[in-house]
């Protein structure tokens, strides 16, 4: 009789047991549903709906209310189109759901690092190069630097036909008189519908041609070569150029014309040292703490 009444007591400990677990799961379930309830969706694929409060963080505190509106339009339809693209492929094609969970936190790992190595960098980056750092660079790099096109310094006049004292542009052009300069850039200011003026400026000849009758030129080394100063028109505008030097393709590029090129290969150059210090760094500090350990299971 003790017996039965002990295993009495322990079926009616578990029958108590399952039922506050059943409990319990209840009402989680009704939590879940109350707090599904509660999210606002804004749109559904089939059986997924997206959540208003997904997209925290999506617009800038500053974003004015039509900025605002458009990316999160943007986004919306971005994410309907993806959820319809994953939907047709879960029906065409077999997924290996573990390779794409890893692959997902492979791009949420890299996300994040890459987030880090940007703040590191900006804490650390040192932006300023010198002009020798540039110079030695070219020197040591020259070969990389041989020109694809042709370049010039020279001046690039257009004005409508119709443009008063046209004749003496070209006096203008030629003058090294200080009065003269200050006079040419103000006609150009107030007549030019297009002008480059002549400094120390490299720029591309066909940059400078663009939507002229010198773009078609068909020989334009040749061009360059026989013509330091050269006038043309079409039916609405009257165009001058005069040259003061160029280079041609395939020579070597002057250091003037790659300047900021150099600059940039350098900073960059600067911000992949950083970022393999950081993991370096970060690495070596986990090994003095012992922070991790790889496991043999072989």
């Amino acid at each position: 009789m003790v017996r039965q009444s002990k295993i009495g007591s322990l079926s009616l400990v578990f029958l108590l047991a399952v039922s506050l677990a059943s409990c319990d799961l209840i009402r989680m379930k009704k939590e879940e549903a109350i707090e599904l309830e509660s999210r606002k969706a804004i749109a559904r694929v089939n059986n997924t709906f997206l959540y208003l409060d997904e997209l925290a963080g999506l617009v800038g505190a500053n974003s004015t209310k039509e900025d605002s509106l458009s990316r999160v339009t943007a986004y919306v339809n971005s994410w309907v189109r993806k959820q319809l693209l994953i939907n047709e492929a879960m029906k065409n094609i077999d997924i290996n759901e573990a390779e794409v969970e890893r692959k997902v936190l492979d791009y949420r790992y890299s996300l994040i690092g890459y987030e880090f190595q940007n703040f590191y960098i900006k804490q650390h980056m040192n932006d300023s190069v010198s002009d020798a750092e540039i110079e030695t660079y070219y020197k040591e790099h020259i070969d990389n630097f041989v020109l694809k096109q042709n370049i010039v310094r020279g001046t690039f006049i257009k004005v409508p036909k119709e443009a008063p004292r046209t004749k003496r542009i070209k006096e203008l052009m030629f003058s090294k008189k200080e009065k003269d300069i200050e006079e040419l850039n103000s006609y150009c200011l107030s007549f030019s519908s297009a002008y480059h003026l002549s400094d120390s400026t490299w720029i591309e000849f066909d940059k400078l041609a663009a939507n002229s009758p010198l773009a078609e030129i068909p020989n334009k080394i040749q061009f360059l070569k026989t013509n330091p100063y050269y006038e043309t028109s079409d039916p609405q505008s009257l165009y001058f150029l005069k040259i003061d030097d160029y280079k041609i393709s395939d020579n070597i590029s002057p250091l003037e014309f790659v300047r900021e090129d150099i600059k940039n290969i350098i900073l960059n150059k600067r911000k992949v040292e950083l970022a393999q210090k950081l993991e370096q760094d970060v690495y070596e500090n986990a090994i003095k703490t012992k922070d991790f350990e790889v496991f043999n299971n072989q």
